[in-house]
């Protein structure tokens, strides 16, 4: 699982997904996690860019939203919340384009709740290559932290919230109009089974950090581009149920994953000092253990080197797999999940 610096992208996994297939597509091949995603990648924000000279100090705020344009993604940034709108990839060329050479949106928005608090300090704004960071305060202890890679698939965004009460963070992810979270069926076919290097079986395992159990996984899609593959990717995170969606999965685990998530919306709330992003690519398909319980100092450590199983993703998403319905207003009132 591709990780960067300690809290940097750190690839978190997430709770994921499930739905029944009769049969399952043959699997995309994901590429693995390489420094030619990211090359030509550079961001430009508040005026300022991490083109050839490095960028490390702090900015005035602007009034409205500011864009965040780099060669690969894109996206805006409000500045009193660091809520994230139209997330977006460029389509510029690129031995990782998922995208088939054209812009293609994946979220509409990652918005968080600060539930009356506002950042209003000035921004701190680090540029350097691909690699952006920016960060705000607030009263209360209100913290936000953002930070991205620009590059064509890999882990290459995370926000991270903090509160001087302790207290979590509710984030709510609505995807692009084309863009739907689905059921991947190449792990639905593989449910309960032990896989990775370190298996000596792939029905007893033993568990380790080279041998993981598949459990179901939700992946984010998109009709615009049908080689494109993200997750939800989260540290020190629940997902908030939504349970008008659905319908309800079940396997011979007894998860189901699936049967309280939307088709573009997802929930979550996040600890003081845990991270909410996403990853793409093979990052998004590989079978990997759950990330550890961490929100300081946090070390990253990858090291898996492809000794984890990738089981990839439908070359075309079965109908039968996408959840429903797309929207929900289950959740969002729900009390705030403890600490």
């Amino acid at each position: 699982m591709h990780s960067l610096r300690s809290k940097s992208l750190t690839t978190l996994a997430v709770i994921a997904a499930a739905v029944p297939l009769a049969a399952v597509v043959g699997p995309v091949a994901a590429q693995a996690a390489s420094s030619k995603f990211c090359d030509g990648g550079s961001y430009t924000a508040l005026g300022k860019t991490g083109v050839k000279d490095r960028f490390r100090g702090t900015v005035a705020a602007p009034a409205g939203r500011f864009t965040v344009q780099g060669r690969f993604t894109r996206f805006s940034v409000d500045p009193s919340t660091f809520a994230i709108y139209d997330y977006a990839f460029t389509g510029a060329a690129n031995v990782g384009d998922m995208t088939g050479g054209k812009a293609t949106p994946v979220y509409a928005s990652k918005v968080p709740d600060h539930r009356g608090l506002a950042l209003t300090s000035a921004i701190s704004l680090e540029l350097r290559d691909g690699d952006m960071t920016i960060s705000r305060t607030g009263p209360g202890g209100l913290s936000m932290k953002i930070q991205a890679k620009d590059c064509a698939q890999g882990g290459i965004f995370q926000m991270e919230p903090a509160r001087g009460d302790g207290t979590r963070t509710r984030i709510v992810h609505t995807v692009a109009d084309s863009a739907f979270y689905y059921d991947n069926p190449n792990f639905r076919a593989r449910v309960g089974a032990w896989l990775g290097s370190a298996c000596a079986d792939e029905a007893s395992g033993p568990a380790g950090q080279f041998c993981v159990r598949v459990s179901p996984r939700v992946n984010i899609g998109s009709d615009a581009a049908p080689k494109l593959v993200l997750r939800d990717s989260a540290q020190v995170a629940t997902r908030v149920p939504q349970a008008s969606c659905g319908p309800d999965f079940t396997n011979p685990l007894g998860l189901s994953e699936t049967g309280d998530h939307c088709a573009a919306t997802s929930i979550w709330d996040v600890a003081s000092g845990g991270r909410m992003g996403m990853v793409t690519g093979e990052d998004a398909t590989e079978v990997a253990n759950p990330p550890t319980t961490c929100t300081e100092d946090c070390q990253a450590g990858n090291g898996v080197n492809g000794r984890l199983a990738v089981l990839g993703f439908p070359a075309v998403v079965p109908a039968g797999s996408w959840l429903s319905p797309r929207t929900s207003a289950d959740g969002l009132d729900a009390p705030l999940t403890a600490p």
